[in-house]
């Protein structure tokens, strides 16, 4: 299904994935065996500790950013729920058609949806389960190993949690 997406990956720009992906160049997953879902932070009666507890809550934190965005346009342009039917090209004509419809709406007020504020009154229901997370033993089948980039992949994300536990100190 990736095939070739590590090859168009543009320097210093990753996809941040989740435990389920293997460790390669181009993909930023979180620490294993490390805490991980928002809930776990919130829940939890110690702080967060260490570069990798800090790391994972703001991978967390992103994730479910991007997955309520999904969620709200996913909402909003029906289409999106119905994109396999179309050949890839296609579908990234309609992807892109409707990031920028979305986008033209939210920031020119006299074309204000009703259905934007709908969406915006319940973030809550865009708010990704634990269970959308799959755990690391799922690793996508297929997937070779490629060692090199794993232990560059390991050294960003080494650096990123150095910064964001520098920040936050």
């Amino acid at each position: 299904m990736f095939t070739g997406l590590t090859e168009q990956i543009i320097a210093g720009k990753y996809y941040l994935v989740d435990a389920g992906y293997p460790l390669k160049t181009g993909y930023l997953k979180p620490y294993p065996e490390t805490r991980y879902h928002l809930s776990d932070f919130v829940r939890g009666s110690r702080p967060v500790q260490g570069r990798h507890e800090h790391f994972n809550k703001a991978h967390s934190s992103l994730r479910g950013v991007i997955e309520r965005t999904f969620g709200v346009w996913k909402k909003k342009w029906h289409i999106l729920s119905k994109m396999p039917q179309y050949t890839f090209k296609k579908q990234r004509s309609i992807v892109l058609a409707t990031m920028v419809l979305h986008n033209f709406i939210r920031r020119h007020p006299s074309r204000w949806n009703p259905e934007f504020n709908a969406c915006d009154a319940d973030e809550s229901s865009f708010i990704p389960s634990e269970d959308a997370h799959p755990a690391a033993e799922n690793v996508i089948e297929g997937d070779m190993y490629d060692a090199a980039g794993a232990e560059h992949m390991s050294t960003v994300r080494d650096i990123i949690a150095e910064e964001i536990y520098n920040a936050r100190r």
